[in-house]
């Protein structure tokens, strides 16, 4: 009887485990239709580009040492000029204006340089750089189209949070600059 209960609690926990898989898979999609509908078309957009390639030109002779205190600055909050250049500058506020308008199921926008360092955000990043992550290595690293849909997990009490990046190019040169992440409550949007 003990092994029959085992047995039975071992099928119940695969298949459990297979529609718990298949939901992620179901939320991933979701979440990669809603951007690539909704934000895909406005990546190219002139001042997202300038603001790349402009802190590009600027980050281009940093040394991974500085790249770090940046960082650690950045985590620990206290290096606010750092803190407050990439939050209250022009791409910011228009990611701001886009998050507003693309409704509540978009948590946070952020984008990224060809080092990984944060551009410009609608909510602050835990940390800076990106470089380190598979949303840079998955986009920027591979090129002008790579789009890559995260695993769904739990994030600021959001139990289904997906985060969908894509690699944003130069439209005059088709080179990629940077990246976007956009962080989606899947939850807000509809299975299909």
């Amino acid at each position: 009887m003990g092994k029959t209960l085992q047995a039975v609690g071992v099928v119940v926990a695969l298949v459990f485990g297979a529609g718990a898989a298949h939901a992620d898979d179901m939320r991933q999609k979701a979440a990669r239709h809603f951007v690539t509908a909704n934000v895909k078309p406005w990546i190219g957009d002139q001042l997202i580009v300038d603001a790349i390639e402009a802190q590009n030109v600027q980050t281009a002779k940093l040394k991974q040492v500085e790249i770090d205190q940046d960082d650690i600055g950045w985590l620990n909050r206290t290096d606010k000029a750092l803190i407050d250049s990439r939050m209250n500058n022009p791409l910011s506020t228009m990611l701001r204006s886009k998050k507003a308008a693309l409704g509540d199921a978009v948590l946070e926008i952020f984008v990224f340089d060809n080092k990984g360092l944060n551009v410009g955000e609608t909510d602050m990043t835990e940390d800076y750089v990106q470089g380190d992550e598979a949303k840079y290595w998955k986009t920027y690293g591979i090129g002008p189209d790579a789009v890559f849909v995260d695993k769904v997990g739990p994030d600021g009490g959001r139990p289904n949070i997906c985060q969908v990046s894509l690699t944003i190019k130069d439209p005059s040169t088709g080179k990629a600059i940077g990246a976007m992440t956009v962080g989606i409550d899947t939850d807000k949007l509809k299975l299909k």
